[in-house]
């Protein structure tokens, strides 16, 4: 999978009529302005989430990311948003936005209907932290009101569940219309399940027959390039949300055999726990550096049956206890 995350030009326009400097945050990003010109226009993954945490950090108004997010207007939307948009429904189009979503950049976008709740998720699929408060703010702001676009109905979420300290909730309230969770293991838009059904008034069949065949051979071709360490760890982290991920459940989501699974991962020079561990170090890092949960959450959402067996595997992985990480991490 490339690492190339498209910069629109009218994004950098936006910030400058919004009366942001942008050669002062292009610097603060150590992005030149030359890679951001024709013919390329695209970052690595690392080079987008320091462009936006340069933004969060020179933008003074706490909105900003609400604001570029709402405000993007359809004739500039990516090709995923616009298979979404001429979509017949709002369940369907989440489905393109999450299947096609991967053709714009390294991001995955997926839907799970729980009791009630369709729980929308973004994950970066080549990050190395976390992405920019800024960027998922202006994430969440874009979907829905894409969805308000397409309905021409004010759809409101259930809530927004945010990996973050508690910060700036009444803003995010009053602009979402719904209540915010902090502390979150992921970030979440989550919305009415029955809001799926809501059907689009921006429907074009005809664009959709002549846009979505060339969208799916590339799909397909970008899909032989994958690897199967790639696939697992995708599984992982859709699982890594208070239950250990089986070997047994993975070989389901990915419809293999888990004696299969684990001989081809051998195979691939790595094992299917290698491959456990390192997301669960992942998820834990960011869990005890972003949010407030004490370590006995971080270890139940991670799928360990108790604080101890969390707290030495992390010793392993970090070199040292989880309270130290989280002292040193916000120290520095």
């Amino acid at each position: 999978m490339a690492d190339l995350v498209p910069v629109p030009g009218v994004m950098l326009e936006r910030l400058g009529a919004l009366g942001l400097d942008v050669a002062q945050i292009l610097a603060r990003a150590g992005v030149s302005p030359a890679v951001l010109g024709p013919p390329r226009g695209r970052l690595t993954t690392a080079e987008f989430f320091a462009l936006w945490q340069a933004i969060e950090d020179l933008a003074g108004a706490r909105d900003l990311g609400l604001r570029l997010g709402a405000e993007a207007l359809p004739q500039k939307f990516d090709i995923a948003s616009q298979a979404a948009l001429h979509s017949e429904s709002v369940g369907e189009a989440l489905a393109k936005l999450g299947k096609y979503k991967r053709l714009v950049c390294p991001e995955e976008v997926t839907v799970r209907v729980v009791e009630g709740e369709a729980r929308v998720r973004f994950h970066w699929l080549l990050a190395e932290g976390d992405p920019p408060r800024f960027l998922v703010d202006g994430t969440f702001a874009s979907v829905l009101a894409m969805l308000r676009r397409g309905t021409h109905k004010p759809i409101a979420p259930l809530r927004v569940e945010l990996t973050r300290r508690r910060a700036d909730a009444a803003l995010l309230t009053r602009h979402f219309g719904c209540p915010v969770q902090f502390d979150a293991p992921i970030d979440l838009l989550v919305l009415p399940a029955a809001a799926l059904a809501e059907p689009f008034v921006t429907h074009n069949a005809d664009l959709l027959a002549l846009l979505l065949p060339g969208l799916d051979a590339e799909l397909a071709a970008q899909d032989r390039r994958r690897t199967l360490a790639d696939d697992v760890r995708l599984a992982l982290c859709r699982r890594m949300c208070g239950e250990r991920p089986s070997v047994d459940k993975v070989a389901r989501d990915l419809r293999v055999s888990p004696r299969t699974l684990q001989r081809r991962l051998e195979e691939a020079g790595t094992s299917y726990q290698r491959l456990l561990d390192e997301v669960r170090d992942q998820a834990a890092r960011r869990l005890l550096t972003r949010t407030d949960l004490d370590a006995s959450q971080v270890a139940f959402l991670l799928g360990f049956e108790e604080l101890n067996s969390f707290t030495r595997a992390f010793v392993h992985w970090a070199g040292t206890t989880p309270t130290r990480f989280r002292a040193q991490a916000r120290a520095s």
